[in-house]
C-alpha cells in the first residue's frame, strides 16, 4: 500500500525554512535509509506559502486563484513524502520516526487510492 504523508509546520518559525546543516545531514541519512529499505518512494519540501497560490472552485462562484501568503493559517504544508507500507499502522510508525527528527511538527498520514480500490469505493 502507498501512503501520503504531509507535514505541517509553523510558517512563522524561521528555522522551518532555514534548517541547520546538522538537520539537513540527519534528514539526508533518514531519507537514504528509508530509500534503501524500500519504504520511501519520494519526499520533497516546499517553499513558504508567500511563494504559493490557492485555486478554489466554489459552487456558483466559479474558479478563483489567490496568491500567498496564507495569513489565516498558522500551520502550512512544509513538505510531503510518498511511502510504501504494509498497512496504516506501519505508515503511522514511519511518520512517528519522521516527526521525531523535528522539534515541532504535525504529520498527516493518508492512504493513496489505488486503481483496484475504486471498485470498493463505488
Amino acid at each position: 500500500m502507498r501512503f501520503l504523508l504531509m507535514h505541517r509546520l509553523d510558517e512563522s518559525a524561521p528555522e522551518a525554512w532555514n534548517p541547520s546543516k546538522e538537520f539537513i545531514e540527519t534528514m539526508g541519512a533518514f531519507i537514504q535509509d528509508s530509500i534503501d529499505k524500500g519504504i520511501l518512494i519520494t519526499a520533497e519540501g516546499v517553499h513558504p506559502s508567500v511563494k504559493g497560490a490557492r485555486v478554489r472552485k466554489t459552487k456558483g462562484a466559479g474558479i478563483a486563484a489567490t496568491d500567498g501568503p496564507f495569513t489565516e493559517a498558522k500551520e502550512v504544508i512544509g513538505g510531503f513524502a510518498l511511502i510504501n507500507a504494509a498497512d496504516r499502522a506501519e505508515a503511522v510508525a514511519f511518520a512517528t520516526r519522521y516527526a521525531g527528527l523535528f522539534e515541532e511538527i504535525e504529520v498527516e498520514v493518508r492512504q493513496v487510492v489505488e486503481f483496484e480500490d475504486l471498485a470498493e469505493l463505488g
